[in-house]
């Protein structure tokens, strides 16, 4: 098993250190936060692209480029 070219070790010694940077209290906390960082990441990706190919079929409607 290799996620981002990372081992079974080496995975849970990160785990291990960021459960002694911020304990098994705040951990969940963490995860979630990041989870909904990475969510609104791929939402404001997904609307630029959208955005980018209405503008662009804007530009063809007339059978003219911008």
């Amino acid at each position: 098993m290799s996620i981002f070219g990372l081992g079974v070790p080496e995975l849970l010694l990160i785990l291990f250190v960021l459960l002694l940077f911020f304990g098994k209290e705040k951990l969940p906390g963490l995860a979630n936060s990041i989870g909904r960082s990475f969510h609104d990441l791929k939402k404001g990706f997904e609307e630029g692209t959208k955005m980018d190919s209405t503008s662009s079929e804007e530009g063809t409607k007339d059978g003219k480029k911008k």
